[in-house]
């Protein structure tokens, strides 16, 4: 199973870095596929990948849309995706990856808050958004996928396991 992780600091300072590899190192059992760590200013995102669905790098976390300004990592399953996709793609959006990964970008786009209502499946992630700065953690309705959080100096920690904190 992947996992996920990030810093988000209210003080003004940039997220770590090289915290968020720390974290991400951590659950290096749990993504054996590849990492990434994306920091923006205050806001900072780590992902371990286990490959299951796109096998390629098109799906590599954490996952930037340029276009969107959304950057997610995300951890779990959304059994519906096909028909999320096609329902996007109907509505006009664009996909560079054949995963679930990009169709909750999307549909977090598409929709807002109100996406997580239509993912069937199993999932924790953290969205930030460019423009406006806001970081959203969400996790599905019957907490299958973790997602746990911790105040640190100015800030937050959070991720999918507790040993990453």
């Amino acid at each position: 199973m992947c996992g996920f992780c990030g810093e988000i600091n209210f003080d003004g300072r940039n997220a770590s870095a090289a915290s968020i590899e720390r974290m991400a190192d951590s659950m290096a059992p749990r993504g054996p596929d590849g990492s990434g760590v994306v920091v923006r200013g205050p806001v900072g995102l780590g992902h371990r990948r286990l490959k299951i669905i796109d096998l390629t790098e098109c799906a590599a976390q954490p996952f930037v849309d340029t276009e969107l300004g959304l950057t997610l990592a995300f951890n779990g399953c959304i059994y519906n995706y096909p028909e999320l996709r096609a329902e996007l793609q109907a509505a006009g959006y664009r996909f560079s990856s054949t995963g679930d990964t990009e169709v909750i970008l999307k549909a977090w786009h598409a929709w807002g808050i109100e996406a997580p209502k239509r993912f069937h499946g199993m999932f924790a992630f953290a969205i930030h958004d460019r423009a406006s700065g806001s970081v959203t953690l969400v996790r599905d309705r019957f907490g299958i996928k973790p997602l746990y959080y911790a105040e640190h100096a100015g800030g937050l920690r959070f991720a999918s396991t507790l040993p990453a904190l």
